[in-house]
């Protein structure tokens, strides 16, 4: 591996460390996401805790975060295997970041920046595909495992040699999830959708 991919794995880990959610939540003003709601740093509990608005803003930057360093790796020509790397590396750093006592969150929307650079039509597909299961089943952490489940097969029919990479990748979130499996065995996981219904019918 050369001096250039360890660079930018250790540039991924370093961006993806820092939390958005936490330093949105302190700037506006709104209760610690490890310490309330769900207890994750991630754009879903931010939405319970502050709403739509510092949601979309969590989940613009965990996206940039992980596309950034990607996207640069990608344009200095860096193999798919150390592409992946780098993509697993911010993926860690949102999951583990260095700067919050390594308490982060699941690093979906991370990750999906991180398979953006690959190119749009395969970014809209998984987009469609988290939105329709969402949409669907009320469960935002089911539609991030059907999104991983599902990511390297759309890899491998747009472009298969990001397959390898990606398929690392999506494994990394479906064992950051394996706690929401759990739960959506045992009928236990939270509806997101529903319980804002939920709130504005008691208003």
């Amino acid at each position: 591996m050369t001096a250039i991919a360890v660079g930018m794995i250790i540039f991924a880990y370093l961006c993806g460390s820092i939390s958005s959610a936490i330093v949105i939540c302190k700037l506006a003003a709104l209760p610690d996401p490890r310490c309330h709601g769900s207890g994750n740093p991630g754009a879903t509990n931010v939405l319970r805790l502050g709403g739509r608005v510092a949601a979309l803003c969590v989940l613009l930057f965990d996206v940039i975060k992980g596309m950034l360093p990607v996207w640069l790796a990608y344009r200095l020509q860096l193999p798919s295997f150390s592409l992946g790397l780098v993509a697993i590396a911010a993926c860690l750093g949102h999951i583990y970041p260095l700067y919050f006592n390594f308490q982060g969150g699941k690093g979906v929307a991370t990750a999906l920046g991180a398979i953006a650079p690959i190119g749009l039509d395969l970014s809209v597909l998984l987009i469609g595909t988290w939105l329709l299961t969402a949409f669907l089943s009320g469960y935002a952490s089911l539609a991030a495992i059907i999104s991983a489940l599902v990511a390297p097969f759309y890899v491998w029919w747009f472009t298969p040699q990001f397959t390898f990479p990606v398929a690392m990748l999506s494994c990394l979130i479906l064992w950051r999830h394996h706690e929401n499996i759990q739960r959506l065995w045992r009928g236990d996981e939270k509806k997101v959708f529903r319980r804002r219904r939920d709130r504005a019918l008691k208003k």
